[in-house]
C-alpha cells in the first residue's frame, strides 16, 4: 500500500475515533443483551422497500441512475397488501432463528413506517397507508422474536445530504446542503424508532463508508440510542474494527476475518460479540431475475461455520413488493429449519471449538460437551487431532446412534455409522470432567 493511501486510512480511523461515543461503559442490561446476542446464533435479515416495485435489488435507484423524480413514482405503485406479520415471524422462528432485523430505512431515504419527519414514507407515500414495522414489533413480541432496525446512515434522497458522497451522484439533487441539518433529521428518525416500537434488540447502521471523512457525530447518536434503550445493541457495518459506543461487529458476505469480500480486505476481528450476514441468492433487496440460490446445505454450513467463529449467521431474504416472500426462499428456510430441529443445541448458546476448520468441518463446544460438524468425509473412519479432556461418549445428534472411538497416538479416532446427514453430520462428543 502507497504511503499517502495507508495516511489517509489512518486519518478516517482517527476521525471516526474522534466521533465515537467516548467513556461508554454499557449498562447492566446492554451487558445482559450481548450475552443474549451470542447465544442467539441465527437471525434473518430481511431488506423490503419501495425499490421492490421494480424486482432489480435495493441499490436500483443508483445502479439506473434515476433522480428523485422518477424514483418517487414508485411509491403509489407500493401496495403490500398480502404482508402478514404472523406469517414472516412464524418462518423465522420454524428456521430457528431468534432475532428479526429489518430495514427501516435504507440508501434511497424511504422510511417503512410512519414518520413525522418526511412524507417520504411507506403510510404517507403509498396507497398501502400501514405501518409495516408496528405490525412486525407487535407480532415479534407475541411469538418471542427479537428486532432489530436496520438504518442507512446514508440517503439519496434528502437535499441535506450535502457533500455527497461516492454513490447517489445521479439523484438530480440541488448542490448545495446542510449535513448537520441531514444529521439532525437522521437522530430524529431514530428516536421514533425507539420511542414507538416498544423494546427492539438494537439498530444496524449502514453507509457510512460512503462518506468516511465526514463528521457523522457517532458519539451523539449512539448516546442517544443508548440512553433511550440502554440494552439496545448498535452495529456498525462500516468494515473496520468497533469503535466506543458500538456493541457488536458485523461482516458483510464474509466470516469473521476471512476477507474474502473486498471491502473487509481491512478488517480485523474485534473482541464485542460478531455476526456475519449473507443472501439466499445474489441480491439483498428483490431481484425477479436472480436465481443464484444457495443450497440448504450451503446455508446450514455457513451458519455452523459462523458459530465455530463464535459469530452469529444473519440469513437475508428479499420480500416481493406484494409482501409475500419467494418460495424459493420459503423452502430453503423450511429446510434449514428441519435441520436445527434436529441439531440446534451444537449452534446455539456454543463457542468455538479446540479444532480450528478442518477439509471435513468444523467444531463448536458448550461446556464439557464438543460437537464434530462433520460436512464431508469419504471414509467412516475420522482422525482429530487429541480433544482437552478424555472421552467419556460420542453419538450421532438428533439420532442418538452411539459412534465407537479410540485413541491412537495424538489423535481421537471415531468410526461413522451409516446414514450421513447430507447436510452436517454432528458427533456429539461428551468429555470427561
Amino acid at each position: 500500500m502507497k504511503h499517502a493511501a495507508r495516511l489517509a486510512i489512518l486519518l478516517c480511523v482517527f476521525s471516526l475515533l474522534l466521533q465515537a461515543q467516548p467513556g461508554y461503559r454499557p449498562s447492566p442490561d446492554n451487558l445482559q443483551a450481548r450475552q443474549w446476542f451470542q447465544q442467539a446464533r441465527f437471525g434473518m435479515f430481511i431488506h423490503w422497500g419501495v425499490y421492490s416495485v421494480l424486482g432489480k435489488g435495493e441499490w436500483v435507484m443508483n445502479n439506473d441512475k434515476m433522480p428523485v423524480t422518477e424514483y418517487e413514482k414508485l411509491a403509489p405503485r407500493f401496495n403490500p397488501t398480502d404482508f402478514n406479520a404472523a406469517e414472516w415471524v412464524s418462518l423465522a422462528k420454524a428456521a430457528g432463528m431468534k432475532y428479526i432485523t429489518i430495514t427501516s430505512k435504507h440508501h434511497d431515504g424511504f422510511a417503512m413506517f410512519q414518520t413525522k419527519l418526511s412524507p417520504w414514507n411507506i403510510v404517507d407515500a403509498t396507497p398501502y397507508k400501514k405501518d409495516p414495522l408496528k405490525m412486525l414489533a407487535e407480532e415479534c413480541r407475541r411469538q418471542g422474536i427479537k428486532l432489530f432496525f436496520y438504518h442507512s446512515q446514508l440517503d439519496w434522497h434528502s437535499p441535506d445530504y450535502f457533500p455527497r458522497g461516492g454513490t447517489g451522484v445521479t439523484a438530480g439533487r440541488p448542490e448545495s446542503g446542510d449535513f448537520n441539518k441531514y444529521l439532525d433529521f437522521m437522530d430524529g428518525q431514530l428516536r421514533e424508532l425507539l420511542t414507538n416500537y416498544g423494546p427492539i434488540g438494537g439498530i444496524w447502521f449502514d453507509g457510512w463508508w460512503d462518506r468516511p471523512d465526514a463528521n457523522w457525530r457517532l458519539g451523539q447518536t449512539y448516546q442517544l440510542i443508548h440512553d433511550l434503550q440502554p440494552a439496545a445493541l448498535i452495529g456498525n457495518n462500516h468494515h473496520r474494527l468497533p469503535n466506543p459506543g458500538e456493541d457488536f461487529q458485523m461482516f458483510e458476505k464474509d466470516l469473521p476475518g476471512g476477507h474474502t469480500a473486498d471491502f473487509n480486505s481491512e478488517s480485523k476481528v474485534g473482541e464485542l460479540p460478531l455476526e456475519t450476514c449473507e443472501t439466499i441468492n445474489g441480491a439483498w433487496g428483490y431481484n425477479s431475475s436472480d436465481k443464484r440460490f444457495k443450497s440448504p446445505r450451503q446455508l446450514v454450513q455457513y451458519l455452523v461455520k459462523a458459530a465455530a467463529l463464535n459469530a452469529n449467521f444473519l440469513l437475508n431474504i428479499g420480500p416481493m413488493p406484494n409482501g409475500k416472500i419467494q418460495p424459493e426462499f420459503v423452502e430453503r428456510l423450511q429446510q434449514v429449519g428441519d435441520w436445527m430441529g434436529r441439531n440446534g443445541e451444537s449452534v446455539y448458546g456454543t463457542t468455538a471449538g479446540p479444532i480450528t476448520a478442518r477439509p471435513w468441518g468444523v467444531t463448536t463446544q458448550k461446556g464439557n460437551v464438543v460437537y464434530l460438524h462433520i460436512f464431508d468425509w469419504p471414509d467412516s473412519v475420522i482422525a482429530i487431532p487429541k480433544l482437552p479432556r478424555a472421552v467419556k461418549s460420542a453419538q450421532i445428534l438428533g439420532r442418538g446412534t452411539a459412534v465407537s472411538h479410540s485413541t491412537y497416538l495424538d489423535h481421537e479416532v471415531f468410526k461413522l455409522p451409516e446414514g450421513r446427514d447430507p447436510y452436517d453430520t454432528v458427533v456429539k462428543v461428551e468429555l470427561a470432567q
